[in-house]
């Protein structure tokens, strides 16, 4: 009789794989029925990982009976019960009901200058507010670093105090913790609407992590462990897109340290060829989302009719895809005005799922003391390569298209 396989799981801290019979504890450091108090000390594996150098109760297995789905054991040292689950790598506390609910590792890579913190920062606000009300969602931070980390030191600065965050500090990928939501929906299926959850964890990469193939392989691996790419470009450094931009915009810098998008995507690829141990003859099965930022600086520029001069539909709780491939074809073709043919050539001979998007995190160019714009924030389609891989991974509705 064949022995079915054990599942594995992804960390969504680290992103290393492990069997789910690995999953471990941690003491919860209270006295135990038996009279004893584990001792906390320094953990090693995360103080390495991440320089998290807290005093914390000792990391056990639950040994034999360990399984994903296992939500206590008790301590060898002091009998006590523990429901905090461990990933055996990092020591990451896992969220509430991993590995009993989807879990979508959503990778978010671009050049530098591309605005993937401020991406990323205005992408999770919407989702929580006003994406969130359309599709009926619950997006909230799957443990105390997330919850404190995003509000403190993303959201603050950037709706508060209308700062733009500071670049990404480059080669140390190592030591960045990811934030890890849980997304909650609605779904509809035969035996009535029941809520579908789905952990997504986004990693703040360095776009000079991405400038060699070597920073590529040591800081962004976990694109090994994606589900899915958000790869976000700035078509401000392409120099057709340049030649267009409205006057006044101010241009990125073009030094050592900024690549050209074209040859970001070629070693993203590379990666994941390696990664995935594709054949040079088979494209990658990954979905990616290839989302132009920075949009608004070249709006004026459209002709009367593009879909990127119009709102995005809301007024159904779905994926749109007739509207998203709309979008679609119009980047397509704005890639080979802005010289970025190559772009377009790259993704259709190595990917078998993959759209183009057009977006801006931030509605206006930000001011010369980088600082957001005084009419505040009003973001432009910033969900939609999101939305887009929640459908292409079954976690979202969509329309047919």
């Amino acid at each position: 009789m064949r022995i079915p396989l054990l599942p594995t799981l992804t960390c969504p801290y680290c992103y290393q794989p492990f069997q789910s019979r690995k999953v471990m504890f941690r003491c919860t450091g209270l006295l135990g029925p038996n009279g004893k108090r584990c001792e906390a000390k320094r953990d090693t594996a995360l103080s390495g990982r991440f320089r998290m150098n807290e005093a914390l109760p000792p990391v056990f297995s639950p040994g034999s009976l360990a399984t994903s789905r296992r939500m206590s054991a008790c301590c060898p040292g002091c009998g006590g019960e523990s429901t905090q689950r461990i990933c055996p790598h990092c020591h990451s506390q896992l969220p509430v009901h991993f590995g009993r609910v989807d879990s979508r590792l959503i990778a978010l890579i671009g050049a530098k200058g591309t605005g993937k913190t401020i991406y990323m920062t205005v992408l999770l606000h919407e989702l929580m507010h006003t994406v969130g009300r359309r599709f009926d969602a619950a997006v909230v931070g799957s443990d105390d670093h997330t919850r404190s980390e995003f509000s403190k030191r993303y959201e603050e600065m950037l709706y508060r105090q209308s700062v733009l965050p500071a670049t990404t500090v480059p080669g140390q990928a190592e030591l960045r913790r990811p934030l890890v939501f849980k997304v909650s929906l609605d779904r509809s299926g035969l035996f009535g609407t029941r809520d579908r959850h789905t952990i997504t964890s986004f990693f703040d990469t360095a776009g000079e992590d991405l400038i060699t193939k070597q920073s590529v392989d040591l800081n962004v691996r976990y694109l090994r462990s994606a589900d899915g790419i958000i790869l976000l470009l700035d078509p401000l450094q392409m120099r057709g897109a340049r030649a267009a931009a409205r006057p006044g915009v101010r241009l990125p810098d073009s030094d050592a340290k900024t690549d050209h998008p074209v040859n970001v995507l070629a070693r993203v690829t590379e990666v994941l060829y390696e990664a995935h141990g594709r054949g040079p003859n088979r494209r990658l099965e990954i979905p990616v989302a290839v989302a132009m930022s920075k949009i608004d600086a070249l709006r004026d520029g459209f002709a009367a009719g593009s879909p990127l001069l119009r709102e995005p539909p809301a007024d159904q709780p779905v994926f749109d895809q007739a509207d998203s491939l709309a979008v679609h074809d119009h980047v397509r073709a704005l890639l080979h005005e802005w010289e970025g043919e190559q772009i377009d050539q790259i993704m259709r001979k190595h990917y078998a799922s993959y759209r183009y998007f057009g977006l801006s995190s931030l509605g206006d160019s930000p001011t010369a003391d980088n600082r957001v714009d005084p009419r505040g924030i009003h973001p432009y389609r910033v969900a939609d390569p999101f939305l887009w891989l929640l459908s292409r991974l079954n976690a979202l509705p969509s329309t047919k298209g």
